[in-house]
Parts: C-alpha cells; sequence; structure tokens
C-alpha cells in the first residue's frame, strides 16, 4: 500500500523525535516541571522585538499584494536586502541574482539536492551529522557517503575526505557551527578543503559542489568568527534559515546563496528557482519574507545561549562527563560512559533526562543536550545529572 523506501526510511526516523516523544510520555507521568527535556533544537528566546515590530507595522499597514503571489525566487527587494546583509557578513559582493528566497532550510537543502543531482551521483557527508541529510540527498536519487570527521577535535578530515572522493562526487555537504557538535570548523581545515576539492575536480574533470548548511552562523561564543564558504570555495551554495538565528523555526522562512564565482552560477540559480517551483515550495512565506527584508541583518543575542552552555558544560566536565566545549550553536556532545549511547540515554530516562543517542547523528558512543532551554530548567537539571554521573561514572 505504501511506497517500500518510506516504509524503510520510518524503520530509521529521527532519534530526536523518539526522544521527545518519550518525553511527553514522562511529562504527563511526573509533569513538565519534573522533566528536563533536551531533546529538541528549539530555541527558547523570543525573537528580537525589531522582528515583532516589524511583523506587526507589515499587518497594519494592510499592504496590497501582501498575501499574494510573487516570482518564484521570492521579492526582488527582499533578496536584495538579505543579499546586502551576506555581501557584509562574508565579504563578497552578492546581488539579488545570487539569493533565493525559500521555505526554510529543509525546503533549501531539497531544492539543491534537486537541482544539482544525477541519479546515483554521490554526496559527502560528514558525520556526525543532522539526520535529515540522508532523506534529502535520497529523495532526490543521490547517494550519501559518510566520511567521519576527527574525532578529537569533531573538524573534517581534509586526508580522509579526499580519499573517499570519485568521478561520481557531485557535492561535499558541511554543517558548522555543526550540530550536534557545536563546533566551528576553522578556516585551516577548510582551506585544505578547497585544495583538495580543487585537485579533484581537475583529476576527474567534474565540478564539485559545497554546500554549506548554516542555521547556526550567528550563533557563536568567545570571539570564535565563522570562515566564508562563499570566499573559501568557488563552486559554493550557502543554505540558510532564520529559525536559530531570528527565532522563527515555524515560519519556515529561509534562503539560498550562490557563490558568484560558481560555474555557470546564473543557469544554476535557474535551476533552484525551477525547483524552488516544481518541488511544491512555489515561494517562501510571503508576510515573512517582508519580515525579513526588513529584519536580515538581526539576530537573537548569543549571550544567552553562551551563558547556558558555560552552565551545562561546567557542571557536566565537573562531574566527569568528556565534553569538547562547543564555539556555536546551542548544542553539547559529550562521550557517553557507555560504549551503547542508546542503552545509556535510556538509563538517563530513570532520572526525567531526555536526551538524544549519538547513533541518530551516525556517531555511535556519544549523546546530544539540546540547551536552547530555560536556564531554570538546566539548573533544576543538575541533580539528575548527579544521579546520573553516581551511576555511570562514580
Amino acid at each position: 500500500m505504501l511506497s517500500e523506501k518510506v516504509v524503510n526510511n520510518l524503520k530509521k526516523a529521527s532519534f530526536i523525535r523518539t526522544m521527545f516523544e518519550e518525553g511527553e510520555k514522562l511529562r504527563q507521568k511526573y509533569g513538565p516541571e519534573n522533566v528536563f527535556d533536551f531533546s529538541l533544537g528549539n530555541p527558547d528566546p523570543e525573537p528580537p522585538v525589531d522582528v515583532k515590530k516589524a511583523l506587526l507595522r507589515l499587518i497594519e499597514e494592510d499592504r496590497p499584494g501582501l498575501h499574494g503571489y510573487m516570482p518564484n525566487a521570492g521579492y526582488a527587494d527582499v533578496r536584495q536586502k538579505v543579499a546586502e546583509a551576506l555581501s557584509v557578513e562574508h565579504g563578497v559582493k552578492l546581488g539579488y541574482e545570487n539569493v533565493i528566497m525559500t521555505a526554510g532550510a529543509g525546503g533549501a537543502l531539497n531544492v539543491v539536492f534537486k537541482s544539482i543531482l544525477n541519479p546515483g551521483e554521490e554526496v559527502i557527508v560528514l558525520s556526525p551529522y543532522f539526520v535529515e541529510y540522508l532523506f534529502y540527498i535520497d529523495n532526490h536519487g543521490g547517494k550519501s557517503v559518510i566520511v567521519p570527521v576527527n574525532r578529537d577535535t569533531f573538524e573534517p578530515d581534509p586526508e580522509l575526505i579526499e580519499s573517499r572522493i570519485t568521478p561520481a562526487t557531485k557535492a561535499l555537504l558541511i554543517n558548522s557551527p555543526n550540530n550536534p557538535t557545536g563546533v566551528v570548523y576553522s578556516e585551516k581545515v577548510l582551506m585544505e578543503l578547497a585544495d583538495v576539492i580543487k585537485k579533484k575536480e581537475k583529476e576527474y574533470g567534474t565540478t564539485i559542489f559545497v554546500v554549506s548548511d548554516e542555521p547556526y552562523r550567528k550563533l557563536v561564543y568567545d570571539g570564535v568568527k565563522v570562515p566564508s564558504i562563499l570566499k573559501i570555495f568557488e563552486n559554493s551554495i550557502v543554505v540558510d534559515s532564520y529559525s536559530k538565528s531570528l527565532s522563527l523555526p515555524g515560519e519556515r522562512i529561509g534562503y539560498i546563496a550562490v557563490s558568484p564565482s560558481a560555474r555557470d552560477a546564473a543557469l544554476l540559480a535557474d535551476a533552484l528557482i525551477f525547483s524552488n517551483r516544481t518541488l511544491g515550495f512555489v515561494n517562501a512565506p510571503s508576510l515573512f519574507q517582508r519580515v525579513i527584508g526588513e529584519t536580515a541583518y538581526l539576530s537573537v543575542d548569543p549571550a544567552i545561549y553562551k551563558e547556558r552552555r558555560d552552565l551545562l558544560y561546567n557542571k557536566l566536565t565537573e562531574l566527569g562527563f568528556s565534553c569538547i566545549k562547543p564555539s556555536g550553536a546551542f548544542y553539547l556532545f559529550p562521550r557517553s560512559p557507555l560504549e551503547d549511547d542508546v542503552e545509556f540515554v535510556r538509563a538517563a530516562m530513570k532520572y526525567n533526562l531526555i536526551l538524544v543517542p549519538g547513533s541518530g547523528f551516525g556517531c555511535p558512543g556519544y549523546f546530544r543536550i539540546a540547551y536552547c532551554k530555560d536556564v531554570k530548567v538546566i539548573e533544576n537539571s543538575f541533580a539528575a545529572f548527579e544521579a546520573l554521573a553516581r551511576e555511570f561514572i562514580g
């Protein structure tokens, strides 16, 4: 009755959602105030005040055509404002023709893979990874090639990636600041990767796109700067959403930015615009395009998340958990005290702690904590983490 592929994929469904649903059962049993759910990366802060003001003003203006159709790439003036913000941020000159507005980053990635992939072509995915990536690639006939990052740093290993590039490699998908590790890839490593890709493109006579998923780009700490993919890689495509930077995950608003230096950049943009329509996304939400047109430079205050990171990181390392301190996003990715990380997170549920196993991100032996939660929730969870540490660390 159903697609065999979808039925098989259901068996590999996200651990994140599974753990959230387990948490819902615990909330019903013990009360939400007694359950410490760190499963979903659902931003806790409200959007910046200026975002709300822009939304109210747009609605009150009752502007004609505000809720109507627009060009499939989005409103040209909004695309131009996003391009100007990106030009400042990346140090690369972009125009409206380099930007396509999309229904969030998930929609944007599907548009990209629909546009660039032929059946059987390969996309290198670095593990740990956001699990939906594999489904997005599969949606469009691609083949995911999983390459682990350096476990000492959680940064890409250029030599290992080079060994996995074949004539069928069409893209390298990267995510920095990374979900689930919070690590920001260094400029040095990315420059080495750029040399590798140029070398392999020349060897095989192919084009290898670097697709960068950047929803956490503005959430960085300790003076760390996120290197510009558009500057470093010739054939680069940046995918982003305002879900995290403006705390608007439910509004499904994002964009694709094509590097002006990409081969056949205009043709690539045309393909993306066509896919944006034919996949059924049609247009990014009209109202929130207008909101973004007025707030593209803004972000929630990263200090909100830094405080939470420090609280949890300091507590967990004090208890004996091993964890690389993240420089961005809002996740910790500690090593599991048990080799079986799934068993460990199930044990954590005894203490009403909802965590996500690293296996769900293609990285067994770790677990993810999403610390985009109220400070009180984090502080109230300490007793539960202490009990968990006593059981498994001693």
